[in-house]
């Protein structure tokens, strides 16, 4: 694969370039649940981060060693874009065997996100105009006030959303150091279903349940997650004294380097009345 000359592209303020522009687009496409995304940047790499309704944010991080070359300027630099556009631009060459070469430019605040694409000889160059960033929400959730964790391997959580009731307008979430350790239980149309996961299943690779807590969540805020889990081969669960809901998501891409996807969620306070296991 041919790599565009980086001597006319010395001075945008980030200048990335990867051999393999699949393994940017299957992150992307964990958090692609709404239109407009903002993206972070910093020598350590990108984040990439989604949010709807102030109740579910999702984030995708893309480090620096994913690419066969990176440079950025300035210590950080934000803004927004098209998630959609972005997504159709490193689809251009559409689904086939070969492999596309992408280079990523941005010159900074009010420049577009400039793509030059490359596949089998032929080249195209995409330019995106970005917007100022705003303010993203903090959810203040720190490794300190997490109360649960559970590591599982994401085949069983898979499963287990498969297997939810779509009718159900919440997600219940019960961890806790008795059994039955870890049950996912919606309430639909038929009643109310459950699917438990035992500490000491083979599937669950670290446990570590301070207490019983049980926390509902919009299933519909949830839903967009379910994208991230089809690509990962791990899910780290972590709930917080706040009943805040993180989903960490391991995810290997082509050339088998690790990326990571998280989720963050609120309970939802409406029905956050106690329930029974």
């Amino acid at each position: 694969m041919v790599l565009r000359s980086q001597t006319e592209d010395d001075d945008f303020a980030l200048n990335a370039c990867i051999e393999n522009a699949r393994n940017v687009t299957h992150i992307l496409k964990a958090v692609h649940f709404k239109d407009t995304a903002t993206v972070f940047a910093t020598e350590n790499g990108l984040k990439v981060t989604v949010e709807d309704s102030k109740c579910i944010q999702g984030n995708a991080f893309i480090q620096d060693q994913v690419f066969q070359e990176y440079s950025i300027r300035d210590e950080a630099l934000t803004f927004q874009i098209n998630l959609d556009i972005l997504l159709e631009c490193l689809n251009i060459f559409g689904s086939s065997n070969s492999t596309t070469t992408m280079r990523m430019m941005y010159n900074g605040y009010g420049t577009p996100l400039v793509l030059t694409l490359e596949e089998d000889g032929a080249v195209t160059d995409c330019s995106i105009r970005t917007m100022e960033a705003e303010e993203t929400l903090d959810f203040e959730f720190t490794a300190a006030n997490v109360v649960n964790k559970i590591i599982m391997k994401a085949d069983c959580l898979r499963e287990a959303f498969n297997e939810m009731d779509a009718s159900s307008e919440v997600l219940q979430i019960t961890m806790s150091p008795d059994p039955p350790h870890f049950r996912l239980a919606t309430f639909g149309l038929l009643g109310q279903s459950h699917h438990d996961i035992p500490k000491n299943s083979d599937m669950v690779e670290y446990f570590e349940c301070n207490e019983s807590l049980t926390n509902r969540y919009r299933l519909n805020l949830l839903k967009p997650s379910v994208k991230a889990v089809n690509l990962a081969c791990k899910v780290c669960v972590r709930v917080d004294h706040r009943g805040f809901l993180s989903l960490q998501h391991m995810i290997k891409n082509e050339n088998g380097q690790i990326c990571f996807v998280e989720y963050y969620c609120c309970p939802d306070e409406e029905f956050d009345e106690p329930a029974t296991t």
